[in-house]
């Protein structure tokens, strides 16, 4: 098992930046496919990044692709997320997760085993 946990999140102006970070626990953390999800209020949960095992391969849904990085260190069991041009429509609570699926990748929730508690993310216009 793995344990997440966020940090990072906060109030931010429209164009701003905020790097998410997420601290995992256990030994095993390089096995995971890891991935950042968001909920707005009243919204389903929304697959925002995924990364490889080995941190070599990446994924974004086009609502964040060119504005958030995703990227892991498998020595310090963490995986940060980038965000960068900030609108207000990115307000929401962001988790991360990890995956045991095969594929390298993953994109879908029901793929991901673990899931942190979530850290909220207001941006103001």
């Amino acid at each position: 098992q793995v344990q997440l946990v966020e940090s990072g999140g906060g109030l931010v102006q429209a164009g701003g930046s905020l790097r998410l970070s997420c601290a995992a626990s256990g030994r095993t953390f390089s096995t995971y496919v890891m991935g950042w999800f968001r909920q707005a209020p009243g919204k389903e949960r929304e697959f925002l990044a995924t990364v490889s095992r080995r941190g070599l391969s990446t994924y974004y849904a086009d609502s964040v692709k060119d504005r958030f990085t995703i990227s892991r260190d498998n020595a310090k069991n963490t995986v940060t997320l980038q965000m960068n041009s900030l609108k207000p429509e990115d307000t929401a609570i962001y988790s991360c997760a990890a995956s045991s699926v095969r594929s390298s990748l993953a994109t879908i929730i029901k793929e991901y085993n673990y899931w942190g508690q979530g850290t909220q993310v207001t941006v103001s216009s």
